[in-house]
């Protein structure tokens, strides 16, 4: 399987500290990762360079074989599927969710004039099906609580079948229901074996969806631990990552953590 993203001794530089700091690591087309650390510790920042939003201030990144720097990003971008708040405050408040799928086949937020093939529009009403928000077509998407707008954020960024999927905390701030739902559609997701690689930043082991693969903890910009998810995630790693002891468990292929 062929690398999809690859950072080379890769750092960002802010304010004089390092916000990413040497780091090495390369993800395969068939692999899941998990991105794990406290605030601070470059999650965002790695998820920007992987959807070539941004370019590092020394060493390389290559983000489906092409290397910042030497590609034109606006090529590059339409082939990365991303879900993140900072996207989510682009989308307009009154455009309906369809649209918000819809749009994706232009890589643009909010529709003007633009026409539309009937594969574009009959893959939309799929992707709607298949992340159950159907019944929300014609909501506006500002009237939508959090769990349903990660739903259609996460919709919109499959909607292209793209080589590689971004995700930047999924979950965060849904209560229990909506957290519990989301991950069982990312846990079937992350399951298919026509699913592309996949990149998700959490803060909490309990949001890592079942299928998922490998994990990278950071602190301070470096690597702490990365590999395969059950070698990786320990309690060892964990309290290096975040600064305290650690009790880890594991059930049903969901992780647990609390301080000891």
């Amino acid at each position: 399987m062929s690398l999809v993203l690859e950072f080379t001794d890769t750092s960002v530089r802010r304010d004089g500290r390092n916000i990413v700091d040497s780091l090495t690591w390369s993800v395969e087309g068939n692999e899941r990762w998990v991105v794990l650390g406290p605030n601070g510790a470059g999650k965002t920042t790695i998820l920007r360079l992987a959807s070539a939003m941004m370019h590092p201030s020394s060493g390389t990144v290559k983000v489906l074989d092409e290397q910042l720097g030497r590609t034109d990003v606006f090529d590059l971008r339409p082939r990365i599927g991303i879900a993140s708040t900072a996207m989510a405050k682009q989308i307009p408040a009154d455009e309906t969710v369809r649209n918000v799928i819809l749009t994706a086949a232009y890589s643009v937020l909010g529709r003007w004039n633009e026409e539309y093939e009937r594969i574009d529009e009959k893959r939309a009403e799929r992707v709607l099906s298949d992340w159950r928000i159907d019944d929300l077509a014609d909501r506006q998407f500002g009237t939508l609580s959090d769990g349903e707008q990660k739903r259609v954020q996460i919709a919109r960024a499959v909607m292209t079948d793209p080589e590689m999927l971004l995700l930047d905390e999924p979950t965060a701030s849904l209560d229990l229901g909506a957290r519990e739902g989301l991950l069982q559609l990312l846990s079937a997701y992350a399951q298919s074996p026509a699913t592309p690689a996949m990149v998700m930043v959490t803060h909490h082991v309990e949001e890592i969806p079942v299928g998922f693969t490998h994990a990278l903890l950071l602190r301070d910009g470096a690597v702490v631990a990365a590999g395969p998810l059950d070698e990786t995630l320990t309690e060892e790693t964990l309290a290096a990552t975040f600064g305290l002891p650690i009790r880890l468990s594991k059930e049903d292929g969901r992780f647990a953590a609390r301080a000891v």
